[in-house]
Parts: structure tokens; C-alpha cells; sequence
């Protein structure tokens, strides 16, 4: 069997983990070092430059930007929220060719946007993050990557929740003798006409990518768990008119995508309140009786949780697909995975070459918790070992000058995540900002603002979709507790993060001491 984590073979391939170094010369300093060229990482690396600052460097694993769009360009990939709201405030696309952008435009827009900027001579390619130590007596952190050894004052980990991909842990997987990938790591190189295939999952990937591949395939037998709801997905292309009202009337674009980023903010207020959440389910339901007739085939395919308590999915070309002659819904679990085939729970064996996980992502284990040690020596991953946990998404105590882009509960159910990231980028600069004033050479959250926040989260999730709506989504860790999702209104996200308070952090000045200095 061939590695089920294969790069993707379009450009978007990247190197393993510890791949082999050149040679290390003297070790360079910077004021920031940012990790990862997504959405978070370039638009770190546009606003440092615009604030002035210009001593920083990009490490990104791959040899191109883009993060999960480049990754992600499995047949069918496409971005559920609108393209205006799905891309920066200060670079705005008028060229967008329909309501919702599609993989490949998405990824042509960031490596525009890289360009535009004057991002690329910050970036370092392949340069893979392999280890970053907090050195209390320098008070800047050791970073290590598979190119060379660098410090920084300051990190920022651009590296996302939806980064490396989850394999399930099943019975003979890695024994199988046919093709097996993860939908992040399509194959291109692998023709699936005419072949039996098996996907495993029907999330969010895979409502795209199975309609792509049905037709050209011989048998597809699709393993579902559990059902998803699926609204009808308004897309339609941009008129020619449009097109130009988008590139020469001022402030349409703009009214446009402010339009859309309040209007998502009615979504919040129904998540908030299951009752009212019933009324979106409606529209879900619709769909699904519209689309399938046959009422033993709809009643497999309806979840029996409240909707957007797994996350609300869209499309207009899931349902025919799967009703298709070659298409087979197996709702009983996997037992194991034989050589050339694949046995249900139920004792049924079916013969199958080429297996695809639609598997989704590590949210909630981040690998980058593997590769930070902060103060006193303590791995991330050990402070997180009762949960995920940040201030503001942003900032974790015992890790001082270390800022995560998405950290815990910045996942949206309900808006874009660039809205998300544009408020963390206004944070990380402040607080760039504040240090550079002000004398500092640390700024670190003070555990008690910390939890006081986190207690304010679990207050605002209580009682909403993702808690009381019957399902175990990826947003929730193994204790039950929601780490994923920010569950309130983007606009309180953005204003708690305008300006860095510094009565929440400890602070220590330019003169090297072991103990922070309290703020004043």
C-alpha cells in the first residue's frame, strides 16, 4: 500500500518531517518569526509590513503558499461562504467568478496576494517548523526548522486546525494492497475510472468530491457514520455587470461583503437558541425531502441531532449523486479492512481498489502542541493535556511572546474565518506595537485572565447547537468540552481584540531578569 499521506502531486506537495538539512551557518535574529503561509500567515506578514514592521521571516513546510488551499485540491473543492467575505478587507478580488470561490481561485487569490504585497522575499520555503524553545534568560524564542536554527522575540503560529489530516485507526488499513489517500492528499495521478471505490466519511469534503468522482467511477460504496444536514447552496456565476459594478462603482465591493458579515451574524443568534435553530433545520429537511424521494433512502440520511451541531453543509449536487446506480450508502461501521476489500460490522465483504478518507482534520490535537516548549521547559501539548485552552484564541499563559492564529475556540459555525484572523493580525501588531513602546521584551497572559475568559466561553456555549444539540462533533475534545468553537458574535471576537490590555498580561522590560515585571 502506498503511504496514505502522500503529497498531493499539483504543485502543492510538501516535504516530511525531518527531511534532511543544508548546512547551518551563523543563527539570525528576528522581531518576529511567523509560521505558515494560509490566510493567517500572509495576512500576519501584509499587516507587519503595513505597521512598519519589517524584520520577520515566513516558515513555511512547503514550496509554496496557500496552506489548506493548496493542500486541499481534491475534484469538486470549493469554499462554502461567500467569496467576498471569504478573503481580506485590504485585498479585495472584483474578479471573483461566482457567489462562491473555488479551490483553485482561492489559492490563485493567496499566491496573488503574497505578490501584491511584497510578502515572497519574508518567506522561506521548505522550512518546516521542527522545534521552538522559549529561553527565559534571552527572553526570545529558539527556533529550530529543518533548514536552519533562528531566534525571534516574538512567534506567531499561522499552522490553522485544519492542517494535518486525521486517519481512523481501522483494522487492516495498512495492510490493504490497492491505493489508499486522505482527500488533502488527492492523488491526481491515480485514474479512478472504472475503478470500485470506497470512500470512508461524508463531511465536508467529501459532499464535494464524491459528486466529481460518481460519474467516472465503476462502484462507489460510501461509508457513512453519520448523516450531515445539507442546505441548498445559493451559488450562481457573477454577471458581467457585476463583474464591473465589483471593479469600478466605490464601496460596492465593500458594502458587499460588510452586507454578508452582518447578515451571518443573525446565524449566531439562532445557534444560541436551539428552539430557533429548528427553523434553519426546516430549510435542511426541505432540501432533503426535494432531493430524495425514495423515504427508506431519506430516512438513512437524516441526522438525528438539531442542525449545526455538526456543521451545517451546502451543496445542490451531493443528493443526485448518491442516488446514482453505482452508488451504494453503507450505514453499518467497518469492521476491518482486508487486502482487496473492506468487511462492515454487519459481516458483508466488498471487493474495493482504491480507498479515500474523507476523514477531516486534527482540530482538536494540534500537532504544532508538539513542537513548542515554553516557560520552564513545559511542552504545549502537556499544558493542553486537559484541553485546549487560550486568551482570546490568541495569547496562552506560560508561553510568553507567542501568539496563535485560529487557537482554541476561534472556529466560526456561522461567518468566515477571515474575519477571525484580520481581528487576530490587529491584536498581534497592537501588542507588537505596545512592546515596542513601552520597553518590553515580554509580554505573557496572566493565567487568571486566562481562565476568566475561557469561563466567559464556557458560559456563552452553554446551552447552544454545539452543546445541547445530541451530537460528538470534531469541535469538542475527548472530555466533552468545546475547545473549537467561539460562540458568540464575530463583532465582540473583533472588539476584545482591537487593543492588547496590558492589565492582562505580565510584562518584562528590555533589562534581562528571570522574574516578569508587574504591569503598573
Amino acid at each position: 500500500m502506498t503511504s496514505i499521506l502522500e503529497p498531493a502531486k499539483d504543485g502543492g506537495a510538501r516535504p516530511t518531517t525531518g527531511a534532511a538539512e543544508k548546512g547551518r551557518g551563523p543563527t539570525r535574529h528576528l522581531r518576529v518569526a511567523v509560521i505558515g503561509t494560509g490566510f493567517s500567515g500572509l495576512g500576519t506578514a501584509v499587516r507587519l509590513l503595513q505597521s512598519g514592521i519589517d524584520d520577520f521571516l515566513v516558515f513555511e513546510r512547503a514550496d509554496e503558499v496557500g496552506g489548506t488551499w493548496r493542500d486541499n485540491s481534491y475534484p469538486g473543492c470549493a469554499c462554502d461562504v461567500m467569496s467576498h467575505l471569504y478573503s481580506f478587507s485590504f485585498a479585495r478580488n472584483p474578479n471573483w467568478k461566482s457567489t462562491f470561490a473555488s479551490r483553485d481561485e482561492l489559492y490563485a487569490y493567496l499566491r496573488d496576494t503574497a505578490d501584491r504585497f511584497g510578502v515572497r522575499p519574508h518567506i522561506r520555503f521548505q522550512h518546516e517548523l521542527l522545534a521552538a524553545r522559549w529561553d527565559e534568560g534571552e527572553r526570545h524564542w529558539k527556533i529550530e526548522t529543518s533548514q536552519g536554527d533562528y531566534t525571534a522575540q516574538f512567534l506567531v503560529t499561522g499552522t490553522g486546525y485544519l492542517s494535518e489530516a486525521a486517519v481512523p485507526d481501522i483494522k487492516g488499513l495498512s495492510d490493504f494492497q490497492g491505493k489508499v489517500f486522505h482527500s488533502s492528499r488527492w492523488d491526481h495521478e491515480h485514474d479512478l475510472t472504472g475503478r470500485r471505490v470506497a470512500v470512508i466519511g461524508t463531511g465536508a469534503s467529501a459532499i464535494q468530491f464524491v459528486p466529481a468522482i460518481q460519474p467516472e467511477v465503476g462502484q462507489l460504496d460510501l461509508y457513512q457514520r453519520t448523516p450531515a444536514w445539507i442546505g441548498p447552496k445559493p451559488d450562481k456565476a457573477n454577471s458581467e455587470l457585476h463583474t464591473k459594478m465589483l471593479r469600478s462603482l466605490p464601496g460596492y465591493q465593500q458594502f458587499r461583503r460588510g452586507f454578508n458579515m452582518w447578515g451571518r451574524e443573525i446565524l449566531a443568534f439562532f445557534w444560541k437558541r436551539p428552539k430557533l435553530a429548528e427553523k434553519v433545520q426546516k430549510m435542511a429537511s426541505d432540501h432533503l425531502e426535494k432531493s430524495v424521494k425514495d423515504e427508506a433512502l431519506r430516512k438513512r440520511l437524516t441526522p438525528d441531532y438539531l442542525v449545526a451541531c455538526k456543521r451545517l453543509l451546502f451543496s445542490n449536487t451531493w443528493y443526485p449523486a448518491i442516488q446514482q446506480p453505482n452508488v451504494e450508502i453503507v450505514t453499518e461501521g467497518i469492521a476491518e479492512v482486508r487486502a482487496n476489500s473492506i468487511v462492515g460490522t454487519d459481516g458483508v465483504e466488498r471487493e474495493v481498489d482504491t480507498i479515500i478518507l474523507g476523514t477531516g482534520f486534527r482540530a482538536t490535537d494540534r500537532p504544532v502542541a508538539r513542537q513548542i516548549w515554553g516557560r520552564g521547559g513545559v511542552q504545549l501539548r502537556e499544558a493542553w493535556k486537559d484541553g485546549m485552552s487560550a486568551h482570546r484564541g490568541t495569547t496562552i499563559a506560560g508561553f510568553p511572546n507567542l501568539f496563535m492564529m485560529l487557537g482554541p475556540n476561534t472556529a466560526l459555525g456561522h461567518s468566515s474565518q477571515t474575519v477571525m484572523i484580520e481581528a487576530q493580525v490587529q491584536y498581534v501588531v497592537d501588542s507588537l506595537q505596545q512592546a515596542q513602546k513601552h520597553g518590553l521584551s515580554s509580554i505573557e497572559v496572566r493565567q487568571e485572565a486566562q481562565d476568566a475568559y475561557n469561563l466567559k466561553l464556557d458560559k456563552h456555549l452553554d446551552g447552544t447547537v454545539w452543546m445541547s444539540g445530541g451530537c460528538k462533533s470534531w469541535y469538542l475534545d475527548e472530555s466533552g468540552r468545546n475547545t473549537s468553537i467561539f460562540p458568540t458574535y464575530t463583532w465582540r471576537f473583533r472588539r476584545g481584540t482591537k487593543r492588547l490590555d496590558l492589565s492582562e498580561y505580565e510584562l518584562a522590560s528590555q533589562v534581562r531578569s528571570t522574574k516578569p515585571v508587574p504591569h503598573q
